[in-house]
């Protein structure tokens, strides 16, 4: 709920009932995402601001705060994945498969410790400056009125 995202389309234009960021890693390839939950009249408004926030985030960066709240954030999502045992076993196996070796919690830590703001700028530009994809949920009755908003 802090988040840019949520900050800007829901609390600002209250335009989605949800809007948040993914990522997801595999092998020698990952993904990044934006979910939004919002009505169909409104999917245009939804997608330019998205947009705008990813340009921002090239343009501009991200601030110490923000970058030390997602290292927090990070940091604690792995450490509360060590209450259960499915999770302990998931990042042990995405260590082994994604990294190539087992990668202790304290390594993990150490490895996000020492991100800076450099480098989140050089993998902001990096990853938001390609062509996307946009895939929509929902009744639309004509595919054109899609068009303008692919990415």
């Amino acid at each position: 709920m802090s988040s840019r995202l949520f900050q800007e389309i829901r609390e600002k234009h209250g335009l989605v009932y949800t809007v948040y960021s993914f990522a997801h890693q595999f092998t020698g390839v990952g993904m990044f995402g934006v979910y939004a939950g919002c009505v169909k009249e409104k999917v245009g408004d939804v997608v330019t601001l998205i947009r705008a926030e990813l340009e921002k985030v090239v343009k501009d960066g991200i601030t110490q705060v923000e970058l030390d709240r997602g290292k927090g954030q990070i940091k604690g999502g792995l450490l509360l994945g060590l209450e259960d045992t499915n999770s302990r076993m998931s990042r042990i196996a995405k260590s082994e498969l994604v990294m190539g070796e087992y990668q202790t919690i304290d390594q993990a830590i150490e490895k996000i410790n020492v991100v800076t703001l450099a480098q989140t700028q050089q993998i902001a530009e990096q990853i938001f400056t390609q062509p996307g994809l946009l895939s929509v949920v929902g009744q639309f009755d004509d595919a054109g009125e899609l068009a303008a908003l692919v990415i």
